[in-house]
């Protein structure tokens, strides 16, 4: 389980379009929201998605960078991109299962062929969000052991500026016994 006000697991994956998507190198003024998404199998995931691209100009005017990351290939995101028509949102693939683990994400097997025809992975990772502050820190985390009943990016735009305008710091970080 991820801490907040501790360290997050590096992260280092390529990123669609040319170059790298590494956490411990990026450069913004109040952190990085992180989605990770099951895939491009997951209708549920491509609406998620669009909201997300919606909002990233909100977060970026927050001085909040974004992202969207997942085990498929290049080619698979791709086509995820070009279905949600990113223009905003970075794209970063191939994350490794065991990276997904390390930062909590649970693991699900294929079931075959999904509602809308796409061939679901033998392995991939279930979603999460996360808000990584610039020094690497968690600020905020939520896993998902199923695709429905994910956070919602109006909601995660309006609690950030509650916490700027109140300097309000990462809660559940106490590791101590109970």
């Amino acid at each position: 389980m991820l801490i907040p006000r501790q360290k997050t697991p590096a992260l280092s994956l390529p990123l669609l379009g040319g170059g790298q998507f590494d956490l411990a190198s990026e450069v913004s003024e109040r952190g990085t929201v992180i989605c990770f998404y099951r895939g491009l199998h997951c209708p549920i995931c491509a609406t998620y998605l669009k909201e997300f691209e919606k909002r990233a100009a909100d977060f970026a005017e927050r001085g909040v960078n974004c992202i969207a990351i997942s085990s498929d290939d290049e080619d698979r995101t791709r086509l995820m991109a070009e279905k949600v028509e990113a223009k905003n949102l970075r794209f970063a693939y191939d994350l490794p299962l065991n990276v997904a683990k390390d930062w909590g994400l649970y693991i699900s097997t294929s079931r075959g062929t999904t509602s809308i025809g796409i061939e679901e992975p033998a392995l991939f990772s279930e979603p999460g969000l996360f808000m990584v502050t610039p020094e690497q820190t968690l600020y905020y985390g939520s896993v998902q052991t199923m695709p429905f009943v994910r956070p919602h990016f109006s909601e995660l735009v309006a609690a950030l500026d509650f916490a700027i305008a109140n300097n309000y710091p990462a809660r559940g970080e106490y590791t101590g016994s109970v």
